[in-house]
């Protein structure tokens, strides 16, 4: 059998791994007859049982990838079920799912011998094998349903060619060769069907709590729909609970998916409507339909979020979110994305949340708190940005007025940005101190947001500040981009999950509009191009007319990093704590 060598390990002070093995497979066009050669490795292999999470990665369902994750050993489990399995395939990370620069595991035969390597890609795209093997192959095995491959992978490698694996977002990339190959170098990555998927790997170590006996369920499913023949759609559904239904908490909730669209279903979202309306009209199509009330804009406080790859959501013991009874809305509107790139037609779709509620009320409600900042156009990004920061704070004032002395602990977050976003993070600090991260995600995209269970609880108190800072792309805009709610404006949002519930809904900030009046009238001073300050010129249209050069770029940056801020600390009813402006921390 042909064999694989891999150069000795390089001197680092993280543990590193060797290839230990030869995996070689004889093939023919019509099927894959395998012949796996296992050396003895440290440690059992994982058996299927032990992949507790799963996510199709391609749209067809053709590769399927399942995982485990280890914190004491470092490292996570893959098991990649191949169910057409032709001329090999590449399974890999990178930094947003380019398939240039990309750490990858390639699987790949020549037409009589098949081979299992560690590789990386340079930035043009063309494949090397790694002197580090890194992915270690722990064993393959047939099945009817195709073949599986079940390897391993270190977070930290200490190896440059090779992606950290760490929290937040992982932008996973696969490759299938569907002709044979004589050696690595030759295969052509722009030539071969591929695709990417979005996935938080580094899953948190939860115990999930007891479920009490009295525990009822319910479905917000959408009612046996017809997906569009299209690329992405957003279908919106209305539900309503009984008449009288009375208060409960809801304290976990999981996703349904209807069998066959486990690859088309991307994400769906449970929003309760407004309790200020009496009623609501029933809806039950996409959701930028010309068709779709108004009214249903109306329906934004979050209930459940799924996204692909999220396993059941758990609220902590203590805890559970209130729905029913008086003073909240009894409609409820389902969101759901479909992602079908494949254009499948006519297939049918009853997918949804099933919420786990209870009459038996937990000691707290959990409430939902908005962090970062304000939805206005004061906070803008100039074109052509690569990596343009904006921070949002929730000041030690607010919090002071604001908090129970006992404070609230944190156990869930939904980071949120639109689509220049690239990276997010909160963290929390204390007389001036940084004292933890409550949540970050260095590889963020605004394809991919979910309620995401924090790996411990964050305990905030009265004088605490909560800083977020967002990081923007806009290297493919020639105009500045403004804050607000279009999709083409930004938001830089992390919506926290805690309890006990307080009346503080909304603790943001944004720079003291004030100070951006002098920021134009610099820019005037400077540049021939004049920024009419006039009141009726908008912000964005004074952005707009800006000359981005080096010099306005870096005063703005200042202007942000500097300047006082005006600080949003809102109750629910939208009324005001008393906090006004205050300088930056």
């Amino acid at each position: 059998l042909p064999s694989m060598q891999t150069s000795g390990s390089q001197p680092c002070p993280c543990p590193s791994f060797r290839l230990r093995e030869v995996a070689s497979m004889y093939f023919t066009m019509i099927a894959v007859f395998l012949v796996i050669l296992v050396v003895a490795l440290q440690g059992s292999v994982p058996r299927g049982s032990d992949f507790p999470y799963k996510v199709p990665l391609d749209p067809q369902g053709l590769l399927e990838l399942s995982w485990n994750v280890s914190y004491p050993e470092q490292a996570v489990h893959f098991q990649l079920l191949v169910r057409d399995l032709q001329f090999g395939l590449l399974f890999g990370m990178s930094d947003r799912g380019e398939f240039e620069n990309a750490d990858l595991a390639v699987l790949w035969s020549d037409g009589h011998n098949s081979y299992f390597g560690d590789a990386w890609s340079d930035a043009k795209g063309r494949l090397h094998m790694d002197s580090q093997q890194d992915y270690q192959l722990l064993g393959a095995r047939k099945a009817p349903e195709g073949l599986y491959l079940l390897f391993r992978r270190a977070f930290s490698t200490c190896d440059p060619k090779d992606y950290l694996i760490e929290d937040g977002t992982v932008h996973l990339i696969y490759g299938i060769l569907e002709k044979p190959v004589h050696s690595l170098q030759a295969i052509n990555i722009s030539a071969i069907h591929r695709g990417l998927q979005r996935v938080q790997l580094l899953k948190p170590n939860i115990t999930i709590p007891e479920l009490p006996s009295n525990m009822k369920t319910m479905e917000i499913t959408a009612p046996d729909i017809v997906i569009p023949s299209q690329e992405t759609t957003y279908w919106c559904y209305m539900a309503e609970l009984p008449d009288g239904f009375p208060k409960h908490h809801i304290i976990m909730y999981e996703p349904v998916i209807t069998a066959g669209n486990e690859a088309l279903v991307h994400h769906m979202e449970v929003f309760q409507c407004a309790a200020e309306f009496d009623s609501f009209p029933h809806y039950n199509g996409p959701c930028d339909s010309k068709m779709k009330p108004n009214r249903l804009n109306y329906c934004r406080h979050v209930l459940a979020a799924w996204a692909m790859g999220a396993q059941a959501f758990y609220y902590p013991e203590e805890a559970g979110l209130a729905f029913g009874g008086p003073g909240s809305s009894r409609y409820l509107r389902l969101e759901i994305h479909y992602h079908n790139p494949l254009v499948f037609e006519g297939r049918r779709d009853s997918s949804g949340i099933r919420l786990y509620y209870t009459a038996t009320l937990r000691p707290y409600d959990a409430g939902i708190m908005e962090l970062g900042l304000v939805y206005t156009p004061v906070m803008a990004i100039p074109p052509g940005e690569d990596a343009f920061i904006l921070t949002g704070y929730c000041t030690d004032k607010c919090t002071q007025l604001a908090l129970p002395a006992a404070g609230i602990r944190i156990f869930a977050s939904q980071l949120h940005t639109h689509l220049a976003g690239r990276k997010v993070v909160t963290v929390l600090s204390r007389d001036g101190r940084e004292q933890q991260v409550v949540n970050a995600d260095g590889h963020y995209s605004p394809h991919f947001q979910e309620i995401r269970m924090l790996k411990e609880v964050v305990a905030v108190f009265p004088g605490d500040e909560l800083i977020t800072t967002c990081t923007y792309n806009t290297e493919d805009r020639s105009r500045a981009t403004v804050g607000g709610f279009g999709i083409l404006e930004e938001m830089c949002v992390n919506y926290v999950h805690y309890y006990p519930q307080t009346q503080l809904e909304l603790c943001k900030s944004s720079v003291d509009p004030g100070y951006l009046r002098r920021y134009f009238n610099l820019v005037n001073r400077f540049n021939d191009e004049e920024v009419c300050t006039c009141p009726q010129v908008s912000v964005p249209q004074q952005f707009f007319s800006v000359p981005w050069n080096t010099f306005n770029r870096d005063v703005l940056k200042s202007l942000y990093d500097f300047a006082p801020i005006s600080m949003h600390c809102n109750k629910s009813s939208a009324i005001r704590f008393p906090v006004g402006t205050a300088s930056q921390p």
